[in-house]
């Protein structure tokens, strides 16, 4: 993990500090995020999160890649990322953020396994699909949390490939696991 910056106020004179100017921005590596996650290959869908507001707001990068096993069938002849592939990927960067939350808090847990506290994908809404993902592309994501609802979290999410919008739309996660 990485502290990339604290935010500051824009002018020159000394600024009052807000809660939002105290936050600060993280960056993780792929080995970083594998040990936030429990996704494993070929499941592990994101390569690198920065820009990571803890619980707040995060960016990530998926390299779509020839050699992903969805590829052989997905089409042969005319390989195109699945959208369901695209919603994991920014789902999974929302559980990088939810976590970041636990991972970064002032007193983190002493014990345990971080990735325990990635919960599960609920809902899907108004998901749109304006870009087909080749092999090749590198998907940027963006993920913001929103208001929780008991146990949910309501999460706006958007996948672009360079200035173009793949996807997006709206997820509801689970904020942990239950058995």
């Amino acid at each position: 993990m990485t502290v990339i910056a604290e935010a500051h106020a824009g002018s020159g004179a000394p600024a009052k500090k807000s809660a939002a100017a105290a936050k600060k921005t993280y960056s993780y590596s792929s080995d970083d995020i594998k040990r936030m996650l429990p996704h494993r290959w070929p499941m592990l869908m994101i390569d690198r999160a920065h820009d990571v507001v803890p619980g707040v707001s995060g960016r990530g990068v998926k390299s779509v890649s020839v050699n992903e096993p969805f590829f052989a069938g997905h089409y042969p002849d005319h390989s195109i990322m699945p959208g369901v592939m695209i919603v994991e990927a920014m789902a999974q960067l929302v559980a990088v953020v939810y976590v970041a939350e636990i991972v970064e808090a002032p007193e983190p847990p002493a014990e345990g396994d971080p990735s325990a506290s990635v919960g599960y994908l609920g809902s899907i809404s108004s998901m749109k699909f304006s870009r087909l993902v080749v092999p090749g592309d590198q998907l940027s994501l963006e993920a913001k949390l929103g208001q929780r609802l008991g146990g949910l979290r309501q999460v706006s999410v958007r996948a672009t490939v360079g200035s173009e919008l793949a996807a997006a739309g709206s997820l509801i996660v689970t904020t942990g696991r239950k058995a």
